[in-house]
């Protein structure tokens, strides 16, 4: 046997373990530190939410004053953000009455880290939320003594929502901000931008990542979870979004009789008339809750 015959094997094992490891360093988020303090701050409240594996989130609360009382609202950011990123829109709900709970996913702003961050693992701290809402704030979740908690998500932040309501009957509504339609998509999107072919390369990297999340991608793909939500879903896209295509959000909408379809100007993170958008969502939420 030729010493290239020897060398082969631990060649492709180095290999893989070097792309293994880069894969896991692409996929692990950057931290996002929280802006400073400012005076609109004395409103908000830091808590502990404990999550189903031990780990703890860091959530800004920030309790309603309105009379009556909305209910309660759930703002999850997208990946690599933090709860921060929202608040714009928490403040637009707080003045509508609404109590906002604006958590840091696991291993993202100031909440506790884990192995790794996936769909799952954000909707496992949705579902965390909720319950501790359930124990620390039940009358805060009830308006007209029905209970009344919204999720809103941005990006994975409303994947992982449509994810956690499909599993819930404890939801009154959602609203998906960019949300993409299969992770598969978002998979191709990435490795092209790295120039690395989907078969067989791509093909093995979605499964490996399938392995260690513990889920199958089409078991927790939007396009499939959103017509297991039984609660209104409003669906808002950006028109311009390089990040996620519009398409994603038109095949989210055909897969749901219950969702509503909001095309506005504006990119995956940023609208060109937010305090307007703002206004349009509150207008969505007073007719459906």
């Amino acid at each position: 046997m030729s010493t290239w015959a020897w060398l082969l094997p631990p060649a492709l094992l180095t290999a893989s373990w070097l792309g293994l490891h880069w894969l896991r360093r692409e996929l692990t988020p950057q931290r996002l530190a929280h802006p400073g303090p400012s005076p609109a701050d004395v409103e908000v409240q830091w808590v502990t939410v404990p999550t189903a594996n031990g780990k703890q989130l860091a959530a800004q609360w920030m309790p309603g004053q309105g009379d009556p009382l909305r209910g309660v609202a759930i703002l999850l950011h997208g990946w690599g953000g933090n709860g921060s990123q929202l608040r714009p829109v928490a403040d637009a709900m707080l003045r509508h009455g609404w109590s906002v709970l604006l958590p840091d996913a696991r291993s993202h702003g100031r909440s506790e880290g884990d192995t790794f961050s996936s769909l799952p693992r954000f909707a496992e701290d949705l579902d965390a939320c909720l319950d501790w809402l359930s124990r620390h704030h039940p009358e805060r979740t009830q308006a007209d003594g029905h209970a009344q908690v919204i999720l809103l998500g941005h990006s994975l932040g409303a994947a992982a929502s449509l994810l956690c309501a499909s599993r819930r009957d404890d939801v009154s509504a959602v609203v998906s901000v960019s949300a993409f339609a299969h992770p598969e998509q978002v998979m191709r999107r990435w490795l092209a931008q790295y120039r690395i072919p989907f078969w067989p390369i791509g093909w093995l990297v979605n499964r490996y990542i399938e392995s260690v999340i513990g889920h199958r991608f089409d078991d927790i793909a939007p396009v499939h979870t959103i017509a297991q939500v039984k609660a209104p879903v409003l669906l808002v896209h950006g028109r311009e979004d390089d990040v996620v295509p519009l398409a994603c959000a038109e095949q989210l909408k055909a897969a749901a009789s219950n969702a509503t379809l909001l095309v506005v100007p504006g990119h995956h993170d940023r609208f060109d008339d937010e305090a307007g958008l703002n206004e349009r969502v509150m207008n969505w939420l007073d007719v459906f809750c």
